[in-house]
């Protein structure tokens, strides 16, 4: 059996991409990125938000700023890049950075800014879920990835 090809959140991969600058780097996926069987997207930097920015959450159905804005559509712009992106690479399943308001599956910050968590699927996430891509997390790595 071969090993599927993965799309993995840019920030695992150590790419400095999140809200604050900064990477998740998890060194089973840049490990992946490094052997070519991962390719890295960040959905929030491929839907146009630069880096650094504004944390953001999903509040009803909203993706939100820390300061009100609402960034939905730039979310869902990028997921839609992302997606694209993971198709073009045969990719077939997902490993995400957890709780994130884009690459979160299960669960995610709940729009309060106060690290309280709620049940739901980023944006991203719930795009691939939708497209039939295995989902899995930097705290959940695919069983043949565990060292």
């Amino acid at each position: 059996m071969t090993r599927p090809r993965y799309i993995v959140s840019a920030c695992l991969a150590g790419i400095a991409c999140r809200y604050d600058g900064r990477a998740n780097a998890c060194a089973a996926v840049v490990q992946m990125v490094a052997e070519g069987r991962a390719v890295a997207a960040c959905p929030e930097c491929l839907g146009g938000l630069p880096t650094p920015r504004m944390p953001s959450e999903i509040a009803h159905g909203k993706v939100m700023t820390r300061d009100g804005h609402d960034v939905t559509r730039f979310f869902k712009l990028g997921a839609q890049a992302a997606t694209d992106l993971a198709r073009q690479q045969g990719c077939t399943a997902a490993i995400l950075k957890s709780r994130s308001p884009s690459c979160g599956y299960g669960q995610v910050y709940d729009g309060t800014f106060s690290k309280g968590l709620c049940e739901g699927d980023g944006i991203w996430a719930a795009q691939l879920r939708q497209a039939g891509f295995a989902l899995f997390s930097e705290e959940c790595l695919p069983p043949e990835e565990q060292g």
